[in-house]
């Protein structure tokens, strides 16, 4: 009996992607919808909700009905989505209450002070295994309780829904009749305790969050409801997986062994190192998160996050106007002059791990009257690289070994520059995987498992790769890393 495709549906930061893999879990076909970005006067980042609700319908109608497969071949629906971006929405209606909030956007600085200076911040790394920041979910849904008109009523009157973006998803997938997330994305939200894999009561009070407003927990391969995709299908299909993006980049790598690591690559990127079944607690400023749970098993990660990675290009493109198009990027990097020594920190929003550094401001360093676009362009690219290798140096400190070779993805690695630089300023071997979308493909392949299409041996005999080894000598290398390292002091806050 021929197999059926699954339809993998990836809310991202910058728009959302539908992807159709074979019953052999493979990649088909791309569609894809942008959405604004919505910037403030004070820095703020928000979505448009409902232009991303319209958009998720619009692509996955349009990647099934472009592939030309009969609708009754499509098995399943996967989910995966930008983590700790949250919307709110009223539960009757579906109607978001204000902008989704991106996880770029600090504007719950002020609050998490606030909260830091009761001394509240150990108890919630303690509980979530996450170094407290107004990135994650929970500071900014108490931000939005306490500055979006009427919503503190609503959510009191039990009249709100709140939910990370897989949960935004599948509740527009299944016509409003789901309200539900998965462990690996609840544990972005700083909400949810890590050891008990349970909404915290304690948390909830921390930031002020009645619990009546979360959504249902369920593991990454759980029951998501059924869909029709907007009135497509003749018949409903279920949705089979929800997981955070970067975790079905690790799974979508091969990454199911501890010590296994991963950067994916994206507007940021995310650096994940599995450590198997039981939570490690970082000593060097990394985060410890619940990287999915399959077939009751619950499988952890250290992570580190770099926020500024792809919007890195984005910038050099759009804001100094270096380059008319990321392509442009390699090029410029590869004829720029060895001997100058820019580098750029890129704390447009603050610095995550290791640093954790809110106030920490974005900078140039090492300018000489020579310095031209090449350099700038250079720096910035290489800024990714540096950043990455940060953490990956904390990952190995924390498990007392260092990782065999680091596998990365995403849209950024298409620069060949980029990639070859990581090897080199690591010193580490870098495996490149056979997709750019292994987001997508990665959730894609989780719901094809749940669903019985195939099994783990059976993809990992499928996944094709490309090696890149380092080759920067361990001079300059050190030169670089010492020259990274003093960029940074300069701007960090403290």
């Amino acid at each position: 009996m021929e197999r059926g495709y699954i339809l993998s549906i990836d809310q991202s930061t910058q728009g959302t992607k539908a992807i159709l893999l074979d019953g052999q879990g493979q990649f088909v076909l791309r569609r894809d919808l942008p959405h604004r970005q919505l910037i403030s006067a004070q820095g703020w980042v928000g979505h448009d909700a409902q232009e991303i609700a319209e958009n998720i319908i619009r692509v996955a109608q349009a990647a099934v009905r472009d592939s030309g497969i009969d609708s009754r071949r499509l098995a399943g629906v996967a989910v995966t989505n930008q983590r700790e971006s949250v919307a709110l929405w009223e539960r009757d209606t579906g109607r978001p209450v204000c902008e989704s909030i991106v996880w770029q956007c600090n504007r719950a600085a002020e609050l998490c002070r606030h909260i830091q200076e009761r001394g509240d911040y150990p108890e919630i790394q303690r509980r979530t295994g996450l170094v407290p920041s107004p990135f994650f979910s929970a500071g900014k849904v108490a931000w939005a309780l306490e500055h979006v008109p009427g919503a503190r009523e609503k959510a009191e009157r039990g009249q709100l829904c709140i939910g990370t973006m897989d949960t935004w998803t599948i509740w527009q997938l299944t016509g409003g009749k789901v309200h539900k997330t998965d462990c690996s994305n609840a544990s972005r939200t700083q909400l949810f305790n890590i050891h008990t894999m349970e909404w915290d009561p304690e948390l909830c009070r921390i930031f002020d969050i009645p619990m009546s407003v979360l959504p249902q927990v369920c593991g990454s391969d759980g029951e998501y409801g059924q869909t029709d995709l907007g009135g497509l299908l003749d018949h409903p299909v279920p949705i089979r997986s929800a997981i955070g993006d970067s975790h079905a980049s690790l799974f979508g790598h091969g990454c199911v062994e501890r010590g296994d690591c991963m950067a994916g690559h994206g507007t940021g990127t995310c650096v994940l190192m599995n450590i198997g079944e039981e939570p490690l607690e970082s000593q060097n400023g990394l985060n410890t998160t619940v990287a999915w749970r399959m077939n009751g098993k619950t499988v952890y990660a250290l992570e580190g996050v770099v926020n500024y990675a792809g919007a890195v290009t984005t910038w050099l493109k759009d804001g100094l106007e270096l380059v008319s198009c990321p392509e442009e990027t390699e090029a410029l990097a590869c004829r720029a002059d060895p001997g100058d020594h820019t580098y750029l920190v890129p704390a447009f929003t603050g610095i995550g791990a290791p640093y954790w550094d809110d106030g920490a401001s974005a900078c140039f360093v090492g300018m000489s009257r020579l310095t031209g676009r090449a350099e700038l362009v250079r720096a910035g690219i290489e800024s990714i690289g540096y950043q990455v290798a940060d953490i990956v140096r904390a990952m190995e400190r924390d498990m007392g070994a260092p990782a065999s070779q680091v596998r990365m993805a995403g849209g950024p690695t298409k620069n060949r520059y980029l990639t070859q630089f990581q090897s080199d300023i690591m010193d580490r071997p870098v495996v490149l995987g056979k997709y750019e979308e292994l987001v997508a493909v990665g959730a894609g392949q989780m719901a094809g498992l749940a669903m019985g299409l195939y099994d783990l041996p059976e993809l990992e005999r499928l996944r094709r790769t490309q090696l890149f080894r380092p080759r920067m000598e361990q001079k300059e290398r050190l030169e670089r890393l010492d020259g990274w390292a003093r960029a940074v002091q300069k701007a960090l806050s403290r």
